[in-house]
């Protein structure tokens, strides 16, 4: 269907967690993610840190860069993550999740912001 297969594997992720949880989050993050990866969303930590609040869950459907400083915890799942932001993102006690572990853990998107 498309020609990377990472894309297109978290779509068929995304579309079976639709029709399993009827949570329209799932459906918006598949939108996002298929969108060309030139128009795909960039958010550097600052901002996440500026619109975040200690604990929360958010998705980034595009990549997460280093620059700024993060000051509370939260849970992260993006596309792509670089290693700088990784870092800034666990030393202060926040996670990193993989899309699955996304959906295992919030199946009907109770909780979870898309930030970008």
């Amino acid at each position: 269907m498309f020609a990377n297969t990472l894309v297109d594997n978290m779509i068929w992720t995304l579309r079976k967690a639709f029709k399993q949880n009827k949570a329209s989050i799932w459906r918006s993050l598949e939108y996002e993610i298929s969108k060309a990866r030139s128009i795909r969303r960039e958010v550097n930590i600052s901002r996440l840190s500026s619109v975040t609040k200690d604990g929360e869950v958010i998705v980034v459907p595009g990549k997460v860069l280093g620059s700024g400083e993060m000051d509370h915890q939260i849970t992260v799942c993006a596309f792509s993550i670089s290693n700088m932001a990784a870092k800034k993102i666990t030393d202060v006690g926040g996670r990193i999740i993989t899309l699955n572990e996304l959906i295992d853990g919030y199946p009907q998107g109770k909780g979870v912001r898309i930030i970008g």
